[in-house]
């Protein structure tokens, strides 16, 4: 925890606002996570995965330090041309577009569209004439805590189909993109994927189509329980393996850090609201039940795929595991409960917890109204 957020926290405490749970993000960890990037791999171009924490002052923020922007909708777009982006600076970057948002993005003058399939292609040719776009492969993501699913990407033979198909409908194939999945701790993840893609440039140079671009989308971790490489690691890496499968024909290269960039700059205080036991069977674990869960905030605590680091004002105390749990009226909203939490077993009701690592992908996993609670309550300082 940074000293401002340490100081905030404690300023909201005295004023009595801290009644609820709430996010704060320091802007000045956004600000070196991305001059990190910048400097790592100088030439490649940082488009920031907006869906990680859309926040106005975080995007004014990047816009202002010469960030590009990956968006998965027309609204994040505009969110980014608002925050000060150009759109030569905005990459449509979901395969999954309404042809009206693409037609909307075009308008606004984006040219950069994402694709995995024939058919997503026919839209961007109707509403998007003349535009660039990029084919996404499946990858297996082994390594990452966070895998993708196959619901995004395309086969890498099919890959050379769609642009293909791209460049007769009077587009421009301008790359290959592909995800090594989130929270992708191992720094050579990166290899087989710039393979296929290497192999697909020269299929697609036998067809005459020349591509210019790869994208190596995101993957960059945040430090939770567990250690993570240094960015710096990953970029040795990720040159290595761009030297390897292109030589000294190195094309245009994109990365999209989302957690990578804002994971660390956040912190969410909670509050523990019931700490109780379902019998009195010996050995019998402790729920922790706190102001925050599932529903506000903490999604991707789904399946305990992300575990968090949680400190409370008792740490140095002894520990034992509990399952901890949120406030809602929902059996689902239970975080940790095949593998129990570590917590310390002075722990009582009114106690403040704070959670590390939770600027990204938390206020806006944050339910509207579930159960009358608010969304969860953010600040950027």
């Amino acid at each position: 925890m940074t000293q401002r957020i340490h100081d905030f926290l404690l300023r909201r405490r005295e004023e009595g606002r801290d009644t609820e749970p709430c996010l704060v993000v320091d802007l000045d960890v956004v600000r070196e996570n991305y001059q990190t990037f910048a400097k790592t791999l100088p030439d490649t171009r940082v488009f920031y995965a907006v869906k990680a924490n859309p926040a106005p002052e975080v995007l004014r923020l990047l816009a202002s330090l010469g960030s590009c922007f990956d968006t998965a909708t027309v609204q994040e777009a505009e969110m980014a041309l608002a925050a000060g982006a150009t759109p030569d600076r905005v990459s449509f970057g979901n395969t999954i577009k309404k042809e009206r948002d693409i037609a909307r993005a075009y308008a606004l003058g984006i040219r950069l569209f994402a694709v995995d399939c024939k058919e997503e292609v026919e839209k961007i040719a109707r509403a998007a004439p003349g535009a660039k776009v990029f084919a996404r492969i499946l990858y297996d993501c082994a390594g990452a805590e966070w895998p993708l699913s196959r619901k995004f990407g395309c086969a890498p033979e099919m890959a050379v189909e769609v642009l293909d198909h791209a460049q007769r409908l009077g587009l421009e194939a301008y790359g290959v993109s592909f995800h090594v999945g989130s929270q992708q701790r191992n720094v050579k993840a990166w290899d087989r994927a710039l393979a296929s893609a290497a192999a697909i440039f020269r299929d697609c140079a036998e067809r005459g189509i020349s591509l210019k671009m790869v994208n190596m989308g995101g993957g960059f971790p945040t430090k939770y329980l567990k250690d993570v490489p240094t960015v710096r690691s990953y970029g040795m890496a990720i040159f290595r393996a761009l030297r390897k499968h292109f030589g000294n024909r190195i094309p245009e290269t994109i990365i999209e850090p989302g957690r990578g960039m804002v994971g660390n700059a956040g912190i969410i205080e909670t509050e523990v609201v019931l700490i109780s036991k379902k019998s009195q069977k010996e050995g019998e674990l402790r729920w922790v039940y706190l102001d925050i869960g599932k529903f506000g905030g903490l999604a991707e605590t789904m399946d305990e795929s992300i575990r968090y680091q949680i400190r409370s004002p008792r740490d140095g105390a002894d520990v034992e595991p509990v399952v901890l749990a949120g406030p809602t009226c929902d059996s689902a909203d239970v975080m940790y409960e095949k593998s129990p939490y570590p917590l310390p077993v002075s722990l009582e009701i009114g106690d403040k917890l704070l959670i590390d690592g939770t600027g990204a992908y938390t206020s806006t996993y944050s339910s509207v109204a579930f159960n009358g609670l608010p969304p969860l309550k953010t600040y950027h300082i």
